[in-house]
C-alpha cells in the first residue's frame, strides 16, 4: 500500500497482523477509517464516546452515510473530499457535526488522509478528530462580549477613550469609540495610530494645558476632570469637557480611561447670559439641558421645562425654592455638594461644578452634572443670583463603572495566573523534597535491617511523607484547569475524599457534621471538578463565619425529582438525582446577596479574604453535568446549597480507583552504565546512593549544560540509559533530551517530571524520548521503573 501526501497524520489503524490497535485506542482524541462513500469502518474509543456509544460495532452499525448523518452541513463532507483528492491530505478542517448517537451539536478539528494501494487506486481515508466546541463556544462569547461593549461606548454621547500616558510623557490610545467622528471630526482609527492628533486639535489658548496635566498625571494624579476648547479639522470651535481616571500603572506607564464630552452648547448659552438678559430668558427654554435660575436672596429657583422633564416632575410637584432639588439629591452626594457650592459662593472657585445623584419622580437615583456661576454679587462680594444647568450623566456613569468592572476582572484574572504558576513552582520542589525524603528512607530501612528497632518510626515517617505528597498532588488536583472528563463515578466515595483533606483545612472551632447515606450514587461526572464542588461550598460556609465558631453539615441522598420540582429547579428532567447539601448556621444572606451570589467576582467577603470566583465556578460546574443548584437562606438562620446531579443509567460499571500492585523486586543494574540528571543536589545524591548500591555504574549532573557537555567529551563511552528531570534552570528535560539525541540517536532517554501532561509526552514523543515517567513516590518504584525501561530497550536491539 502507498501513500500519497502526508502520512503521519494519525497512527495506524489495526490490522489481522498489525501492532498498533492499542495505540489507536489509546488516542485521547478520536481516530477513524471511513470509506469515500461515506461508510464508517473504523473508529477508535474516543471517537465511539464522542458520538455516544459504547462499542465501536454500534458506531459503525449505526453510521449509514457520514455526509448525512453527521455533518450539520451536509455540504461539508463533499469540501472535505475535494481537498483530499486535490492534496491527498486536510489538515485543521473544522465542521460543526451531530453526535451520531444523541445528536447534540459540537464543533471538531479534522486531519486525514487519502490510502491508496499499490496501483494508486483509493482503499479508505484516514483521520482524526478533536474536539473542540469549548474553544469555539469561547471565541464566540468573547465576540459578543467585544461586540456589547462597544455598542455601548457607541452609545454615550462623545468619546469614550483608554490611553497609556508613558513615563517619558508620550501617549499611546488603545481605545477610541466612533464618538470621535461626531465630536471632533476625526475618525478612531487615526487617534490609534496618531497619539499626538488632540494636541495639533486643541486651540492654541489650550495647548500649554495639555503639558501641565501631563506632569500632573506623572507626579501621580489620578483624576482628571476639565473643560477646554478644541478646532475640528473643518474650522469648527467646540469646547469639551474631559473625565479621565487611572486605572493602574505598570512598567509601560499610566493606563487610564476616560470620556470626552461636547458642552459646546451649554458654554456658549453661558457666555449669552452674561451678554444679555434677554438672550438669557431664551436659552433658559430653548437649552437641551436643564437649566436653573437661583435667587439667593429670596431662595426662589426657576426651573426650565427641560430640567423638570429630566426628573420626570411637574411645575406642580415642586414649590420654587431651592430646598425642592436639595431634598431630592442623594444623602451620600449631599455634604459634597454643598462643599463645591459654598467653594463658588466664597470665590475660591471660578465656577460652581458638582457631580451627584438625584431621585427622579418614578424613583430612580440619575447622575447629574451641575455647574453654574454667580451673576450678581453685591458690593462685599457676596452673590446674590446663580444660574447654570443640569445634564444627565448616568450613562457616562455607568460606562465608568462598567470599565472600572473591567479593569479589576483583568487583574483579579492576573493574579489567578499568578497563583497558579506559584503554584506549580512550589509544588515541583515540595516534590524534590518529599522524593529525597522517601528515597532515603528506603536507604535508611535497608541500611538498619528488618530487625532493628527503628523500623517502626521509619515506616510511620515514610507513611507521613507520602500522605505528604498526596496532599501537594490534591491541591494541584484542584488547582488545574483541565478539560472535563465525563465518566461514570460513585458520588459517594468521590466526597469522602474531598471531605478528608476538608477536615485539614478547617479553621479552629469550626466543626463538620457529616449525614452521608450508605448508597454509592453513581453519577456521570468529572470526579476532580465535584470535588472542587464541594471544597468552594465548605470554603464559602467557613469564611462566612467571619472568625467565630460554627457548624458546617455536609448531606447526600438520593433525592427523586418530579415535575414541578424540575421545573422550579430549571427545567430538569424529572428522574432520579443526587442531592448534595452544604450547611452552616452562619449569619446568612439577605435577598440581594442571593440574587447575586453566583455572578462571578461578586463578593461581600473583605478585600483579600474572597475573590468572588468560588461559587461562580461551582455554578458552572453543576450547569456542565446537567445538574442544578438551589439556595435557602434568609439573615440570621444559616445558608443551605443543594446540588441535584442526575443518576447514572444502569448498565456500565463504574469506575473505581484501581488496587494498588503489590511492589515488585527492584531489578537487578550489575554492570549497567546510567547518566542521571537533576537540579537538585539531593536527590541526585539519592538516586546515585541508590543505583549503586543495585550495582549500575552512575554518572549524575546536576544541570542539563553540564550533562551535554560530558555527552560531547565523552562520545565513546558506553551508555544504557540516560533520565532527566524536565523542571530545571537553565536546560529543560526536553532540551537536555533534544541535544543528547542529536549526537547520539540511539541512546535511550527518559524524562521524569512532577506534572505530566499530554504536550510534554507528545513533544517527548516527537524528539524520540522513550518514556515519560512521573515523580515516584518512592525510589523503589524509579528503580523498578528504571529496570524496565532497560528491559524494554534491550528488547527492541534484539528485534532491531
Amino acid at each position: 500500500m502507498k501513500c500519497t501526501g502526508p502520512c503521519d497524520t494519525m497512527p495506524r489503524m489495526a490490522t489481522p497482523d498489525g501492532d498498533f490497535s492499542s495505540l489507536f485506542n489509546f488516542l485521547p482524541i478520536g481516530a477513524y477509517r471511513s470509506a469515500p462513500d461515506g461508510r464508517m469502518i473504523r473508529a477508535n474509543e474516543a471517537l465511539v464516546r464522542f458520538n455516544g456509544y459504547e462499542r465501536e460495532a454500534e458506531l459503525i452499525g449505526g453510521v449509514g452515510n457520514i455526509a448525512t448523518e453527521w455533518y450539520v452541513d451536509y455540504r461539508r463532507r463533499d469540501d472535505f473530499r475535494h481537498l483530499l483528492e486535490r492534496d491527498g491530505h486536510v489538515r485543521g478542517f473544522v465542521s460543526e457535526v451531530y453526535r451520531h448517537k444523541t445528536r447534540e451539536r459540537a464543533w471538531i478539528s479534522e486531519n486525514a488522509h487519502i490510502v491508496r494501494d499499490a496501483d494508486g487506486r483509493v482503499l479508505f481515508y484516514e483521520g482524526t478528530v478533536e474536539d473542540i466546541t469549548e474553544r469555539v463556544e469561547q471565541q464566540r462569547d468573547i465576540r459578543e462580549q467585544q461586540d456589547r461593549m462597544q455598542a455601548l461606548a457607541d452609545q454615550i454621547p462623545g468619546m469614550v477613550f483608554s490611553l497609556v500616558v508613558h513615563h517619558d510623557g508620550t501617549r499611546r490610545y488603545r481605545y477610541v469609540s466612533s464618538g470621535a467622528r461626531e465630536l471632533l471630526g476625526v475618525s478612531p482609527d487615526v487617534f490609534l495610530q496618531d497619539p499626538t492628533v488632540i494636541a495639533r486639535l486643541l486651540h492654541p489658548d489650550e495647548r500649554p494645558r495639555l503639558q501641565a496635566e501631563t506632569q500632573a498625571l506623572l507626579a501621580g494624579k489620578a483624576v482628571l476632570s476639565g473643560e477646554f476648547r478644541i478646532v475640528t479639522p473643518d474650522g469648527q470651535q467646540k469646547w469639551v469637557h474631559n473625565r479621565s481616571c487611572e486605572a493602574y500603572r505598570d512598567k509601560e506607564g499610566i493606563h487610564r480611561v476616560g470620556v470626552l464630552l461636547d458642552i459646546t452648547e451649554p458654554k456658549r448659552m453661558e457666555e449669552a447670559l452674561h451678554r444679555s438678559e434677554a438672550l438669557w430668558k431664551m436659552a433658559l427654554e430653548s437649552a437641551g439641558d436643564g437649566v436653573w435660575d437661583w435667587n439667593l436672596a429670596t431662595g426662589e429657583e426657576y426651573l426650565s421645562d427641560s430640567l423638570l422633564t429630566m426628573y420626570g416632575y411637574t411645575r406642580d410637584d415642586v414649590q420654587g425654592v431651592a430646598a425642592d432639588l436639595d431634598e431630592r439629591t442623594h444623602p451620600d452626594d449631599l455634604a459634597g455638594m454643598v462643599a463645591a457650592r459654598q467653594a463658588h459662593f466664597e470665590g475660591r472657585t471660578p465656577v460652581y461644578r458638582n457631580e451627584h445623584r438625584i431621585r427622579t419622580r418614578d424613583g430612580r437615583w440619575i447622575w447629574v452634572l451641575t455647574r453654574g456661576a454667580a451673576v450678581q454679587r453685591d458690593a462685599q462680594g457676596r452673590p446674590l443670583r446663580l444660574v447654570g444647568t443640569h445634564t444627565d450623566i448616568t450613562e457616562i456613569k455607568q460606562a465608568e463603572e462598567q470599565q472600572r468592572q473591567f479593569e479589576a476582572q483583568l487583574r483579579e484574572r492576573q493574579k489567578m495566573e499568578a497563583i497558579g504558576t506559584l503554584a506549580g513552582g512550589v509544588a515541583h520542589d515540595f516534590n524534590n523534597l518529599l522524593a529525597a525524603i522517601l528515597g532515603n528512607l528506603v536507604l535508611a530501612r535497608e541500611d538498619v535491617g528488618p530487625e532493628h528497632p527503628a523500623q517502626e518510626s521509619l515506616i510511620e515517617i515514610n507513611r507521613a511523607a507520602i500522605r505528604a505528597r498526596q496532599l501537594v498532588q490534591q491541591i494541584l488536583t484542584f488547582s488545574r484547569r483541565d478539560a472535563q472528563t465525563m465518566e461514570r463515578r460513585l458520588l459517594l466515595p468521590l466526597m469522602e475524599e474531598a471531605l478528608r483533606l476538608m477536615r485539614t483545612l478547617l479553621p479552629a472551632g469550626v466543626r463538620l457534621n457529616l449525614r452521608l447515606d450508605a448508597s454509592p450514587l453513581p453519577v456521570m461526572a468529572d470526579g476532580t471538578q465535584l470535588q472542587q464542588v464541594l471544597m468552594n461550598l465548605c470554603t464559602n460556609a467557613w469564611q462566612a463565619f467571619d472568625g467565630r465558631a460554627g457548624e458546617i453539615t455536609v448531606a447526600l441522598h438520593e433525592a427523586p425529582l418530579d415535575a414541578a420540582k424540575a421545573l422550579q429547579l430549571g427545567g430538569l428532567s424529572p428522574g432520579a438525582y443526587a442531592c448534595l447539601s452544604v450547611a452552616d448556621n452562619g449569619p446568612g444572606m439577605d435577598a440581594e446577596t442571593q440574587r447575586r451570589v453566583f455572578e462571578p467576582f461578586f463578593t461581600t467577603k473583605a478585600p483579600g479574604v474572597g475573590t468572588g470566583l468560588g461559587l461562580a465556578v461551582v455554578h458552572g460546574i453543576v450547569k456542565a453535568h446537567k445538574g442544578a443548584i438551589a439556595l435557602d437562606s434568609a439573615p440570621g438562620r444559616g445558608t443551605r446549597f443543594d446540588v441535584y446531579l442526575p443518576l447514572a443509567p444502569d448498565g456500565a460499571s463504574v469506575d473505581e480507583p484501581e488496587a494498588a500492585p503489590e511492589a515488585a523486586a527492584l531489578p537487578a543494574l550489575d554492570g549497567r552504565h546510567l547518566v542521571y540528571v537533576d537540579d537538585y543536589e539531593a536527590l541526585v545524591f539519592l538516586v546515585r546512593r541508590l543505583l549503586t548500591k543495585r550495582g549500575a555504574r552512575v554518572t549524575t549532573f546536576e544541570s542539563g549544560q553540564a550533562a551535554i557537555d560530558w555527552l560531547t567529551e565523552h562520545g565513546d563511552e558506553p551508555i544504557d540509559l540516560l533520565v532527566t528531570d524536565q523542571n530545571m534552570p537553565g536546560l529543560s528535560g526536553l532540551e537536555v533530551a533534544r541535544a543528547a539525541l542529536a549526537r547520539r540517536p540511539a541512546l535511550p532517554v527518559a524524562i521524569v517530571s512532577g506534572h505530566v501532561n499530554e504536550a510534554l509526552m507528545a513533544e517527548a514523543a516527537t524528539l524520540g524520548v522513550r518514556e515519560v515517567l512521573p515523580k515516584q513516590d518512592n525510589m523503589d518504584a524509579l528503580g523498578q521503573a528504571i529496570g524496565a525501561l532497560l528491559e524494554s530497550s534491550d528488547r527492541g536491539r534484539l528485534t532491531a
